[in-house]
């Protein structure tokens, strides 16, 4: 165990814990391998055990070592294999006194389902398994709320669902998908499942960047996926002006003729920014996803696409040789949240509570020279120094956050993403405290 002591420069929990981190990043420490315990590292480097305790509990904190009681501490390999590569690093531990890491909605802010269920009088049947996959009061409902006039709209099990679906009759392999940069971590895992090449377009304030986005349409991608609002991971939402631009662009292209975008609206509910879409100048080009996850709660698993007829009745149609339709009773659990003056009350409270939590970390964090766009929706985009060493830094002080590499294409500069839609008010002043000691040089 000398080696691992020889690699520890400082000898301090946090140096400590920096050293072991740097033996996982060079891959010195591989995963399962068992680590020294806390007795031994203690007497190789002459210290307290309680010192080299508390650096164990910071990478533990930080989803890098794991404990296996008496049988000691080990190099945390990557959890349950069922999950996509994405999802399975994003999937760390689960003892960090406050997690930033997931996001996901407050539990606190959903809606209560207790009322709307009690007055729901349904029996799970269908009359025939070739009926409309919608309910009529939802689909009418879907439509007078959609950002634009659409010609089909269908349920789903949730954005991502929505968005495989239209992969699967719209992508062939070895076609180009351009994305943002960064984005949604398991839109990757997505792409790739496919057999699809990813070609990134950086993200701003106000979405993809025009001229980076005309440069990758000479691809002639099959695809475009972009997120309209509460952008995940940077929070940014698309303006008037940006989403009319990127449409011109995209309609004047001599090279995208037949390029579909699908926007991800995942936050809408508890979002601030307006409702846009590119369809309002190229409607026969654009599929719309809309997802209640985040807002009416993850567990429902439901959204809806909307789009042109031609391209959403490929997406039902293949979708009933398969799982076939969203549940019926869902829909209708779903159509009493968005009618009934309680629910549609509490998601109003929720998206205001979400704005001012985000406000207080970003208010903070300019108090302290880190400043970020306000943005919207729940998640935060914080740069950093170094990844590793910021994630090892924050679990030090009891913070869980995501690491940025899962959300980028290539090379860029590091960042970690935070879930600011679940701390307190109370607690921003705490939590940008650590943020801003772990950002970039101010």
């Amino acid at each position: 165990m000398k080696s691992v002591a020889l690699a520890i420069e400082q000898r301090t929990p946090h140096g400590i814990a920096s050293g072991i981190s740097r033996l996982i990043t060079t891959g010195d420490l591989a995963p399962g391998d068992r680590l020294p315990t806390v007795r031994e590292l203690a007497s190789d480097l002459g210290i307290s055990p309680a010192t080299v305790s508390h650096a164990w509990q910071t990478l533990a904190a930080a989803g890098l070592i794991t404990s296996r009681g008496r049988s000691g501490s080990f190099v945390r390999s990557l959890p349950r294999e069922w999950l996509p590569r994405r999802y399975q690093e994003l999937d760390g531990a689960q003892d960090a006194a406050l997690d930033l890491s997931r996001g996901t909605p407050d539990p606190a802010l959903l809606p209560a389902l207790g009322p709307v269920l009690a007055n729901l009088r349904l029996h799970a049947d269908t009359a025939s398994y070739q009926q409309k996959p919608d309910i009529p009061e939802l689909h009418n409902l879907l439509r007078s709320t959609w950002p634009s006039p659409v010609e089909s709209i269908t349920v789903t099990n949730g954005a991502l669902d929505a968005i495989d679906r239209a992969f699967a009759v719209l992508v062939r392999y070895g076609d180009r998908v351009v994305v943002g940069n960064p984005t949604f971590a398991p839109f990757f895992d997505l792409i790739d499942s496919y057999g699809l090449e990813a070609i990134g377009v950086p993200v701003d304030e106000y979405g993809m960047r025009p001229s980076e986005f005309a440069a990758a349409l000479g691809s002639n991608p099959s695809i475009v996926l972009m997120q309209t609002r509460s952008h995940n991971p940077t929070g940014s939402s698309l303006s008037q002006a940006r989403a009319d631009e990127l449409a011109t662009i995209l309609k004047r292209s001599r090279t995208a003729t037949s390029t579909i975008v699908i926007e991800d609206d995942h936050s809408g509910a508890i979002s601030s920014a307006p409702d846009l879409t590119l369809a309002t100048i190229v409607p026969e080009r654009v599929l719309h996803v809309r997802s209640f996850s985040k807002s009416h709660g993850p567990d429902l698993r439901i959204g809806a696409l909307g789009g042109p007829r031609a391209l959403v009745d490929q997406v039902v149609a293949r979708r009933l040789l398969g799982p076939g339709w969203t549940s019926r009773t869902v829909q209708a659990i779903l159509h009493a949240l968005l009618t009934d003056p309680v629910a549609v009350g509490q998601v109003e409270s929720a998206r205001v509570v979400y704005g001012e939590r985000r406000a207080a970390i970003v208010t903070e964090l300019a108090r302290l020279g880190v400043h970020l766009p306000l943005g919207d929706g729940i998640n935060a985009w914080l740069p950093v120094a170094e990844e590793r060493a910021a994630i090892v830094q924050l679990a030090a002080a009891g913070i869980r956050v995501a690491p940025g590499a899962l959300f980028q294409l290539g090379d860029q500069p590091p960042h970690v993403r935070v879930t600011v839609g679940v701390v307190p008010v109370e607690s921003a002043q705490f939590v940008a405290g650590a943020l801003a000691a772990a950002a970039v040089e101010r």
